[in-house]
């Protein structure tokens, strides 16, 4: 019989959307064309800023991911074999 000292699972790791991405994208490429991040014209990225705005209010709070329990099982299990 072999013995197995620890015995550990990596849980997958699982990809979060990203809330607001293509309204960053769009605000970082206006910045980038314009050439002016502290830009005060109001009729530069206005449209864009808003959208970026509204899409920030909107957007849900990301809470804690589960975290999956299958190594505390497997350490309980190695040492009811013991």
């Amino acid at each position: 019989m072999v013995h197995i000292v620890n015995v550990k699972v990596r849980p997958r790791k699982v990809k979060t959307p990203v809330p607001c991405r293509s309204e960053l994208v769009a605000m970082l490429g206006c910045w980038a064309a314009t050439g002016d991040v502290l830009s005060t014209d109001p009729n530069r990225c206005k449209m864009v800023a808003e959208a970026m705005f509204q899409c920030m209010r909107t957007a849900p709070v990301a809470g804690k991911p589960h975290k999956p329990a299958i190594n505390y099982h497997l350490s309980k299990l190695s040492k009811k074999t013991k």
